[in-house]
């Protein structure tokens, strides 16, 4: 497990979760969920697209249907506003925007074509 997901945050005052809160959550429902090989990587001054991006793999595309479902549901539990999903109809590949956090849940071919872990590999990985 990622270290970062062990780590405490306090919540935003707003009620919303911060984006090292969002982040801690997301971890945890991967590993819960039993996705492979989550890695987040630390967008904060290299894109404005979010703080994090979050990669991980499903074994099949039920797996990564239902990894997806559950992190739609906890986010949505959580008070992240605003929460968009694409590929749910093939999930081979799976964005789901959260605002702070980008999460992509591949299956691990698609995963391995695509490769963004080398395309970010520039961004430093999320310090624990």
């Amino acid at each position: 497990m990622n270290v970062a997901a062990r780590k405490r945050v306090a919540p935003a005052p707003r009620g919303r979760p911060s984006p090292d809160e969002a982040l801690a959550l997301i971890l945890a429902r991967l590993e819960y969920s039993k996705a492979a090989d989550t890695i987040s990587i630390d967008l904060r001054g290299k894109s404005s697209l979010a703080d994090h991006m979050v990669i991980a793999s499903g074994g099949s595309h039920r797996h990564v249907a239902a990894i997806t479902e559950h992190l739609l549901e906890m986010l949505e539990k959580a008070g992240v506003p605003g929460i968009r999903a694409e590929g749910l109809q093939h999930c081979d590949w799976v964005v789901i925007d959260a605002g702070d956090v980008i999460v992509h849940v591949f299956r691990p071919e698609v995963r391995a074509f695509y490769n963004l872990e080398k395309m970010w590999k520039r961004a430093r990985p999320s310090a624990g």
